[in-house]
């Protein structure tokens, strides 16, 4: 994109909050978009070519929605844990290996997509966040999801094609969780905990592709209890 056409973007940002400087080629943050700190609301830095967050990030204090998508990133600032009004965070199709605690204080996160990176150890840092709905892990390296995510708030967790082998007894404990996904990963059919089928809110439990058949799945004690929640939420639908 020409000088003229960012120009363009900058111009209708001030007017509206909202800047997509998607596909860029950009490895740095614009001079211009420091200016637009105090009244940004929406910033899309999707598919350049960023290796790293620069600390300015945090003093973009009206975010709302944050797409760092598709770059080169291999970790988060802890000053993005300053954006306390972001709701909706999109760092998928990078190379970050882990995140920081300091997310812990976005109270009004709704939506968080870190798919496709080299997360290894569950980030417990979105437990607790009262408005979390949606947490994507999908397509990273985490191997065990641990006691505590006992806490965690959302309804649906996407933790499809990582290498998890452990699932913890709290899980179930999970307050609003009802969509849970863990297609393609090191699952043994011992590893489901029961209290997931029987005393969970889980109504969509999605298993295939893990190291049993999912008609043993069907066989365990609690899959009736499970099935019951499942055709409920169906019924609801038609």
């Amino acid at each position: 994109m020409g000088n003229s056409g960012l120009k363009q973007h900058y111009e209708t940002a001030k007017k509206t909050g909202i800047l997509n400087l998607s596909r860029c080629k950009l490895d740095e943050f614009p001079q211009k978009l420091r200016a637009l700190a105090p009244s940004l609301r929406t910033l899309d830095l999707s598919e350049n070519k960023f290796t790293t967050v620069p600390n300015e990030i945090g003093s973009f204090a009206l975010l709302k929605q944050l797409n760092l998508s598709y770059n080169r990133l291999t970790a988060l600032p802890d000053v993005l844990g300053s954006l306390e009004k972001l709701e909706v965070l999109n760092c998928s199709a990078n190379q970050i290996s882990s995140i920081p605690l300091s997310l812990e204080n976005l109270k009004n996160l709704k939506q968080v997509n870190l798919s496709d990176n080299q997360i290894i150890e569950f980030p417990l840092a979105f437990c607790d966040l009262k408005h979390l709905d949606v947490l994507d892990l999908s397509k990273n390296r985490l191997t065990t999801v641990p006691d505590g995510v006992s806490s965690l708030r959302v309804t649906e967790l996407n933790l499809n094609q990582n290498q998890i082998a452990i699932i913890s007894e709290k899980l179930a404990k999970c307050p609003r969780l009802k969509t849970l996904r863990l297609e393609e990963n090191c699952l043994q059919l011992s590893a489901i905990p029961m209290s997931l089928l029987k005393c969970s809110k889980v109504s969509v439990l999605a298993l295939e592709g893990n190291l049993f058949e999912m008609k043993q799945f069907a066989n365990l004690d609690g899959y009736s209890n499970y099935m019951e929640r499942y055709t409920a939420v169906k019924k609801k639908m038609f």
